[in-house]
């Protein structure tokens, strides 16, 4: 398919820049891929279209404060560091981007804090805003990473064009959030509230965890127009023995399997074998699924309501079918439903 199939026009007033009051009181659109009916809800109500036995697939990664301002040595430029992945654990090594990136050359020291409590070097490019850092830190791994925890900012999205707020080092986080590592939410998991899971686990609704740390990948602007010439940015992912077979005794039993938000998918088709069963996995997946496609995993997927022309929004057009999907967002924007980070729900069965 082509990029521009997936244009459309999302009025600004559309795209929440704060969570609701109460996760799982968000507004959710549910879907029918087979009767192509249309129904509103709120999230809460998401446990009346599941039975005893059901799994839903949870992405278990923990977003870390991944970006820093500070200060070139002796200019005393101001800089902006996104922190995207640790290289090297003993060389305190990352990878990341930096703003603005014309000043930023190798050799430059960066200074974070008042006190310059962090000191980083330069020691590559690696794309245009791309660079390698080095952070000279003479304490402990622990110590470095609470300075970063200290030191750094929830990396929520600038498109919401507003400060950070003590709020988000919460509210853009899931509650099941465990292993550190994504540099941005799995925000179809944001809508899930401790009251909500407890009641699902009462009627016997299981939950099988991966980890996919969410990468930049799902935010940079698709430069192609053929699709297929797009390449995605890797991300890292593990599923466990423990996990897949909750998965897998599921599907054996015909139960349904509810894959939460774009990245439980993605993961899904990434471990998926021949038998239709889920195996162990531990490494990387770059798979970028667009329509057509034939998804072997989920029965059904909670995702949000995305931007225009984003890889997101290309999976889900690719679950729910291009023209439904196409029909859903209009409906969407009629009714007013928030997109993106902070936004609304929707069910596709």
């Amino acid at each position: 398919m082509k990029l521009s199939q997936f244009k459309f026009d999302l009025p600004r007033e559309l795209i929440a820049d704060h969570p609701p009051k109460n996760r799982d009181e968000s507004r959710m659109l549910v879907v029918n891929r087979k009767t192509g009916s249309i129904e509103h809800h709120t999230f809460k109500d998401i446990l009346n279209y599941f039975s005893e036995g059901d799994v839903f697939v949870l992405n278990n990664t923990r977003v870390f404060p991944a970006r820093l301002y500070g200060e070139k040595e002796k200019t005393g430029a101001k800089i902006e560091v996104f922190l995207l992945r640790e290289l090297n654990r003993e060389s305190r090594l990352w990878d990341v981007l930096v703003d603005p990136a014309r000043k930023i050359r190798i050799g430059n020291k960066l200074y974070f804090g008042d006190n310059e409590e962090l000191v980083a070097e330069v020691i590559d490019n690696t794309t245009s805003r791309g660079r390698t850092l080095r952070f000279l830190f003479d304490g402990s791994y622990e110590e470095f990473k609470n300075t970063i925890q200290m030191l750094g900012q929830t990396p929520l999205p600038k498109i919401h064009k507003r400060p950070v707020e003590a709020t988000d080092e919460e509210r853009y986080q899931t509650i099941y959030a465990r292993h550190e590592g994504a540099i941005a939410a799995p925000t179809a998991g944001l809508h899930f509230s401790r009251e909500l899971m407890k009641r699902m686990e009462i009627k016997g609704i299981n939950f099988a965890e991966i980890t996919l740390h969410t990468g930049l990948g799902n935010f940079r602007t698709i430069e192609v127009e053929d699709l297929t010439k797009h390449k995605v940015d890797s991300e890292e992912m593990f599923i466990d023995q423990k996990n897949a077979d909750i998965y897998n005794n599921a599907i054996e039993q015909r139960h349904k399997i509810c894959a939460v938000g774009t990245t439980s998918l993605k993961a899904l088709e990434t471990a998926v074998s021949i038998t239709g069963q889920i195996k162990p996995y531990s490494g990387w997946t770059n798979k970028f699924i667009n329509p057509p496609y034939d998804f072997r995993t989920a029965d059904a997927m909670v995702t949000n309501f995305h931007l225009p022309m984003s890889p997101m929004m290309m999976m889900v057009s690719a679950f729910a079918g291009y023209e439904f999907l196409r029909e859903i967002y209009d409906v969407a924007i009629k009714e007013k439903y928030k997109f993106f980070t902070y936004g609304d729900a929707l069910l596709v069965l």
